[in-house]
């Protein structure tokens, strides 16, 4: 089953009905599928460390600072690193080894240089892999800005700006399999009622790059492997018993017994909203039971309802509209699943 057990967020009640807003955790596919016999990865620092003085601004009091330095080096390998241990957590590739060097020797750290093939056979044959995912660029750009408040307190603030080039390689290619740009952020600010107390609380410098390579080398793992990701649902109850009974036994995670009711409402109520309700409520059934089609088939039988006697601006018509629609891409999705675990 491709998807967990649900965490109740918020109830909206209404005189004579409720929507029950559930969070869940979706199975998605890695961005980039690999061919099915890559079985061992390699993860390579290809990339060169900005200098000290270059890519940091630190602002006292708006007087910019000469001095200011960090290194960046132990933050690249923090990246591969970080990224190299979450791949490896995930059961998805046999083995995932991490390059004890990095691959170039050059001083320009600006440029965005590839592996070549010849590269990536030899690194390849030499730890008996089957594809590399290499930090080909990464950069950072720090800002630090320290203001002062009355009565003596001050404010510092520190962004990091990461921009970047991962690819992922194949020995059996001329070209990459596939390139990540890289541009994200990450901030922190903290007050302090004097300046010493402030530098307890905000990262030093080169503390602050290698929680932004961290952060990075995290944050881009869904790419290579399957992972969880988080979406909203909703079930709808109502006034009567079947509804209540039905809407207590979804909250207390038994969804067989509360499918029975929805599906009696729906076969055998006169009113259209409530057919219309149990049928949603059924589509959510069946994706609980990562039964995507029935599910769609379902929602496909509520989103009629509404339309047909709402029209299709209504609000509850255009709810399932959305939810028809995350039902698509979930099939979408479960397709390419299956293809990168080798299922037909």
């Amino acid at each position: 089953m491709r998807i967990s057990f649900y965490l109740l967020v918020v109830c909206l009640f209404s005189a004579c009905s409720s929507i029950n807003y559930i969070g869940i955790e979706t199975y998605n596919p890695a961005e980039i599928t690999f061919p099915k016999d890559v079985k061992r990865v390699l993860i390579v620092n290809n990339a060169v460390a900005q200098p000290e003085n270059a890519g940091y601004l630190y602002k006292l009091f708006g007087t910019e600072q000469d001095t200011a330095r960090a290194k960046a080096d132990s933050a690249l390998y923090d990246a591969c690193e970080s990224m190299g241990k979450l791949i490896a957590d995930v059961p998805f590739f046999e083995d995932v080894l991490l390059y004890h060097d990095a691959v170039r020797t050059d001083g320009e750290y600006l440029l965005d240089k590839k592996l070549s093939a010849g590269e990536v056979k030899e690194l390849c044959e030499e730890t008996g892999t089957d594809a590399i995912i290499s930090f080909d660029r990464l950069l950072f750009q720090m800002d630090k800005h320290i203001v002062a408040f009355s009565e003596g307190f001050v404010r510092g603030e520190i962004e990091v700006k990461i921009t970047g080039v991962v690819r992922a390689y194949l020995p059996t290619r001329d070209n990459p399999l596939a390139a990540i740009l890289i541009n994200d952020s990450v901030f922190w600010a903290e007050n302090a009622s004097n300046l010493v107390q402030l530098e307890y609380y905000l990262p030093e410098p080169t503390e602050a790059l290698r929680a932004a390579g961290r952060y990075i080398g995290t944050n881009i793992t869904p790419n290579f492997v399957p992972h969880w990701e988080n979406e909203t649902r909703w079930y709808y109850g109502g006034m009567g018993s079947r509804w209540k009974e039905a809407s207590a036994y979804a909250a207390s995670d038994n969804w067989e017994e509360a499918s029975m009711r929805w599906r009696h409402l729906y076969h055998n109520s006169s009113n259209w909203k409530e057919r219309a309700r149990a049928a949603s409520n059924l589509a959510l059934y069946y994706e609980m039971n990562t039964q995507l089609k029935e599910a769609y088939d379902w929602a496909s039988k509520s989103y009629d309802l509404y339309e047909k006697k709402k029209g299709d601006k209504d609000e509850y018509t255009q709810l399932q509209k959305l939810y028809m629609g995350a039902l698509t891409n979930r099939l979408r999705l479960e397709e390419k699943l299956n293809m990168q675990f080798g299922e037909d």
